[in-house]
C-alpha cells in the first residue's frame, strides 16, 4: 500500500488500512526462547517438538489417566503420537495452543485432519534446518528476534565459547534466573569456573560476579539482561536477591548501558510431576517496580507481569516512570481474549509507547501461528482506537497508522535497546 496523506473517510477504510499495515509491518520479536541453527539440538523445530510443547502436555494430562512417571518414560515420538491422538484426532483441537498447531500444519500445506503424524514427519525430515529457519521467519514477517541465553547452561555455553552465532536475525539476551533465583546452585557453578564467590554474598562476590557478567556481556553482546521473577518478588529487602541486584546486576546495567527486563509473576512447580508444564501464576506487588525505578532512574527496564490483575497497575506505574517500557502479553496471558483487553488498555493509557507483543516461542514453527494471531488482535485494537479518534474529530491518515504500527511492533524496542 502506498502511504497517503489524505484522511481515511470511513470506519471501513480505517479498518482496511489498519489490517493491511499491521499485517505487513516487519516485527522485531523481542523475547523468545528460540535459538539460531548454530546451537544444534537447542534449536527446536518440527512436529514432534510442536506437539511436546508444555501447554499441550498440560492439556493431555487433563484428558488422559496416564501416570506422570509413565509419560516421562516414553520416547519423545511416542509422546507426540499420544498428544496427536488424544487432542487432535479424538477431540476437536479448540484450545489456543492446539489451534496453533493446526495453523502451522495448514501454513505448511499439511493435513490438520491426518489420522497420524506420518505426513508431517516426512515433511520436516526433508527440511534443511538453516533454510527452514529463514523461511519461517520470512513467513511470519519477523525481521529479527531475541533469544534467551543462559551463560550457566553447559549445553549453551559450549556454543558461545566456540563463537556463538553471527546470524543477524538472532540477537542475544543474557538471562539471570540462575543467579538471582537459585544463587546456591549458581554459586557452585561459578566457583567451579574459577570465580571467588560465596553463598552468603561476602568477600569478593560482588567483584567476581561483575567480572563474570562483564566477560559474558562481551562474549554474547546481549541487547538486554533479563530475569523471570516469582510473584512474591520484593525490592528492596534483605534477601540475597536484592543484594545481588544492587551489587552485581544493576551496576552492570549502568556500566554497559543495558536495559534490564523484569518478568514478574511466576509460581514455579506448583505441580512438579508436570515438570516445565507445572508452573503457575501469582499476583505480584507492582510497588516493588516503583521502588526500583525510583532508586535506579538511569536503568531502563523492560517490564511484563504474568497476572491479568496486575495489568492496570502496571500501566499506571509506567505513566509515572519514563524508565519503564511495558512489553507483550507473557506466557499464560498470551490468549486472544486477554491480549485484546491488555492491548486496548495500554493504548488508552500509554498511547503507542510500549512494545505491543512478543511471541515467547520455544519452537521455531510456533512463529507461524503466534504472529498472525497477534497481528489480527493488534489490528482490531488499533482500529477501535483510530475510529474513536476520528469520531472525536481528528482525521486519521495511513501515515498515522504506519508510524504507530512500526513503533509498537519494532521501533520502540529497537530504540530502547539502542538497536535502531
Amino acid at each position: 500500500m502506498t502511504t497517503s496523506p489524505e484522511p481515511l473517510r470511513s470506519h471501513e477504510a480505517i479498518a482496511a488500512a489498519v489490517g493491511e499495515i499491521v499485517g505487513s509491518t516487519k516485527v522485531v520479536d523481542m523475547h523468545t526462547h528460540l535459538f539460531a541453527p548454530e546451537f544444534g539440538s537447542l534449536n527446536l523445530w518440527g512436529i514432534d517438538e510442536l506437539l511436546n510443547y508444555h501447554y499441550l502436555i498440560a492439556e493431555l494430562f487433563r484428558v488422559s489417566p496416564i501416570r506422570y512417571d509413565d509419560w516421562w518414560a516414553m520416547p519423545r515420538a511416542a509422546q507426540a503420537d499420544m498428544i496427536w491422538s488424544e487432542l487432535f484426532v479424538k477431540r476437536a483441537p479448540i484450545s489456543e495452543a492446539a489451534q496453533g498447531v493446526v495453523r502451522v500444519l495448514t501454513g505448511c500445506g499439511l493435513d490438520p485432519c491426518a489420522p497420524d503424524l506420518t505426513q508431517a514427519r516426512e515433511y520436516y525430515a526433508a527440511q534443511d534446518p538453516v533454510a527452514h529457519a529463514e523461511r519461517v521467519l520470512d513467513m511470519a514477517g519477523v525481521d529479527w528476534l531475541v533469544m534467551t541465553n543462559d551463560p550457566l547452561d553447559p549445553d549453551e555455553s559450549i556454543v558461545w565459547l566456540s563463537g556463538g552465532t553471527t546470524n543477524a536475525r538472532y540477537r542475544a539476551a543474557l538471562r539471570l534466573d540462575r543467579i538471582l533465583n537459585t544463587w546456591p546452585d549458581a554459586c557452585s557453578a561459578l566457583k567451579a569456573s574459577g570465580y571467588d564467590v560465596t553463598e552468603d554474598v561476602s568477600g569478593d562476590t560482588f567483584h567476581e560476579g561483575r567480572r563474570f557478567l562483564n566477560q559474558w556481556i562481551e562474549r554474547m553482546k546481549p541487547l538486554y539482561l533479563a530475569v523471570s521473577l516469582p510473584s512474591d518478588f520484593v525490592f528492596p529487602d534483605e534477601s540475597v536477591r536484592t543484594r545481588l541486584l544492587r551489587g552485581i546486576v544493576l551496576p552492570a546495567c549502568l556500566e554497559h548501558r543495558l536495559p534490564l527486563a523484569l518478568m514478574i509473576g511466576v509460581r514455579r512447580q506448583v505441580n512438579p510431576n508436570m515438570r516445565l508444564a507445572g508452573d503457575a501464576v501469582g499476583r505480584a506487588d507492582i510497588a516493588c517496580v516503583e521502588r526500583l525505578a525510583s532508586e535506579y532512574p538511569q536503568v531502563r527496564c523492560l517490564i511484563t507481569v504474568l497476572s491479568r490483575e496486575n495489568q492496570h497497575e502496571l500501566c499506571v506505574t509506567a505513566r509515572k516512570f519514563r524508565s519503564l517500557l511495558p512489553f507483550g502479553c507473557w506466557w499464560f496471558l498470551n490468549n486472544p481474549s486477554i491480549v485484546r483487553e491488555i492491548t486496548q488498555e495500554r493504548l488508552e493509557m500509554l498511547g503507542a509507547t510500549f512494545v505491543v507483543q512478543h511471541s515467547d516461542a520455544r519452537i521455531l514453527d510456533q512463529l507461524l501461528y503466534k504472529w498472525p494471531v497477534s497481528r489480527k488482535i493488534i489490528a482490531e485494537a488499533l482500529t477501535e482506537t483510530y475510529v474513536s479518534l476520528a469520531d472525536a474529530g481528528r482525521p486519521v491518515t495511513e501515515q498515522d497508522i504506519r508510524t504507530d504500527a512500526r513503533r509498537l511492533l519494532a521501533d520502540n524496542f529497537k530504540q530502547w535497546v539502542g538497536a535502531a
